[in-house]
């Protein structure tokens, strides 16, 4: 056999494949999973299965759920052995209802033993952010443009892939790290002196392609990073019935970014106030487990 096969069988107008995940980023959070768990081995399977022998397990989803990670999984497999085969029955981003399957793995049984905690682990943990995602997204009401991102507060060492689930819910990014974009927060403004002197240091320094996104905690704040040249307002902890009266007094100025205390059920309020981009950090900290199982397919 030859390297594992990861082509999806079903779409998703949520998945968008020109976004996948970078491939040297890809390989190494796998190797380094499956050092981790197997770097000396697996004792139980070596003691018990017949290196010779064959198998068939499918990935299936056991609750409501969107899937994620095909192409993580088959990454697993490919360094576990590459003589496995892998089947994508859903692509990432695809709802799946209990008992439909995901991927199907064919090869030496043993092998696909060995990888199927590390994918399982990796495939249960981004369905579980697409999944929050997705709920997020389908409460902003319909005619409203409000965007749903995530933020920086992820898992060391697994941003992309989370990121990656997030954009298969139908979310937004934000900035990938402390590199991408200029964001001013509440500890800068305290070092600087204020919000519009953070505001016009940053002008003056960042690169002409980089936005200024400042954060203000109270209405006093706004018109003084408005008139400093702030491109976003970061508006954290503003009420919802504050909301409307912040969006009017910007009047398109700005572009109007909420985050903190953000729960499910504040957004359609927030997205009927005209803001912009709401950023959730429980997108990535806080998403529920979703329950996904390898089952082993008896041969004939």
């Amino acid at each position: 056999m030859g390297s594992p096969s990861c082509s999806p069988t079903a779409g998703s107008q949520w998945y968008d494949a020109a976004v996948s995940i970078e491939r040297a980023t890809l390989m190494r959070t796998v190797q380094t999973a499956l050092e981790e768990d197997l770097g000396r081995g697996d004792l139980t399977t070596e003691a018990c299965v017949d290196a010779i022998v064959g198998g068939r397990a499918e990935l299936r989803a056991r609750e409501p759920l969107v899937f994620c990670g095909a192409e993580v999984a088959c990454e697993v497999y490919r360094q576990v052995d590459p003589a496995l085969q892998v089947q994508a029955h859903a692509a990432d981003g695809a709802r799946l209802e209990p008992g439909e399957v995901a991927l199907a793995i064919a090869g030496p049984a043993a092998s696909i033993l060995k990888g199927e905690r590390v994918a399982l682990n990796f495939v249960q943990a981004m369905s579980a952010v697409a999944t929050h995602t997705r709920r997020h997204v389908e409460a902003v009401p319909e005619g409203c443009a409000l965007r749903i991102a995530d933020t920086r507060k992820t898992l060391p060492g697994l941003r992309a892939l989370q990121r990656h689930a997030v954009r298969c819910g139908g979310g937004h990014n934000h900035r990938y790290d402390l590199s991408s974009a200029v964001l001013i927060k509440d500890n800068h403004i305290a070092a600087c002196g204020g919000v519009g002197e953070a505001v016009r240091r940053a002008r003056a320094q960042a690169p002409h392609t980089s936005r200024i996104c400042c954060e203000v905690d109270r209405a006093g704040q706004i018109e003084e990073a408005l008139e400093a040249g702030a491109d976003v307002l970061l508006l954290d902890n503003f009420d919802d019935a504050e909301l409307p009266q912040v969006v009017a007094q910007v009047a398109g100025r700005a572009i109007c970014e909420v985050s903190g205390r953000v729960r499910i059920e504040r957004i359609a309020a927030i997205a009927r106030a005209g803001v912009d981009v709401v950023s959730i950090g429980a997108l990535t900290h806080s998403a529920p487990s979703v329950d996904l199982g390898l089952d082993w397919i008896a041969e004939p």
